[in-house]
């Protein structure tokens, strides 16, 4: 009689617990905790009721934080599960892994947590498990629902930051490339310029030869045809009637 009794108060403490915190109020004991801890906790975060079934199918519960220029660095959907100690049908965990992947992926989520208080004699479940058969999901109890966001926060935003660093040093040899290829076109740019110049330069300097050397050319045809006038002049100046009539004996007579 006695151990009929402690069962029945051990499963009485349990119904009420789950009354209490669980059952069709696990959602809101979840949303509770978040508003008491997690809005102070995660500042730039949203956690919102995921009313949206237009794909036939919607989660529980969606969290997202978002950095200071808000850029969506994580994203959760949850999914809220209990039963009661005393309900005749049990289910498992994994009865709700295949929705809520479908889930997170309808809504665009990088991470699926079941808050679960199904399975209480499976130790699997007692800690933060990872379902190794779907991507980034995981099964908590009720306990560690905000550690869990936490540590995943941490991560994403440690892996965020990582990002924005290699984006900046990517960008940074972009500009360094970006400079030293404008700088190999100024300088072949330059190079073609003054390849162009120089070529007019020696041209000019030749065509300034030619010239100099046609002026020597007229210079010493003048100086020429000057000393031919000079000696031309000179001859003229020593010329008389006598001279001019010599052997003329027509002006011979008249002289």
């Amino acid at each position: 009689m006695r151990q009929e009794q402690e069962i029945d108060r051990l499963k009485d403490f349990k119904l009420k617990q789950n009354t209490k915190m669980l059952g069709e109020n696990l959602e809101q004991h979840c949303e509770i905790m978040y508003n008491q801890y997690g809005r102070t906790a995660f500042p730039n975060a949203k956690f919102y009721k995921d009313n949206d079934a237009k794909s036939g199918s919607k989660g529980d519960y969606i969290y997202e934080e978002y950095d200071e220029n808000d850029t969506l660095i994580l994203s959760i959907m949850f999914e809220m599960k209990n039963e009661q100690v005393i309900t005749a049908t049990k289910h498992k965990n994994e009865d709700f892994f295949k929705k809520l992947d479908k889930d997170r992926e309808t809504k665009g989520c990088e991470y699926a947590i079941l808050v679960s208080m199904l399975e209480q004699n499976n130790e699997l479940y007692n800690d933060i498990t990872k379902v190794w058969d779907y991507d980034n999901m995981y099964v908590v109890r009720p306990q560690h629902f905000l550690t869990t966001i936490n540590l995943l926060r941490i991560g994403c935003i440690k892996s965020h930051q990582y990002k924005i660093e290699l984006e900046s040093e990517r960008n940074r040899s972009v500009d360094i490339k970006n400079f030293e290829a404008n700088v190999e076109l100024v300088k072949n740019a330059f190079g073609r310029n003054y390849k162009l110049a120089d070529d007019k330069f020696n041209k000019a300097i030749e065509e300034i030869d030619k010239s100099i050397d046609l002026f020597n050319k007229i210079k010493n045809n003048l100086i020429m045809s000057g000393n031919n006038l000079r000696l031309a002049n000179g001859k003229l100046e020593g010329l008389d009637i006598k001279k001019l009539s010599k052997g003329n004996e027509t002006i011979q007579k008249l002289i």
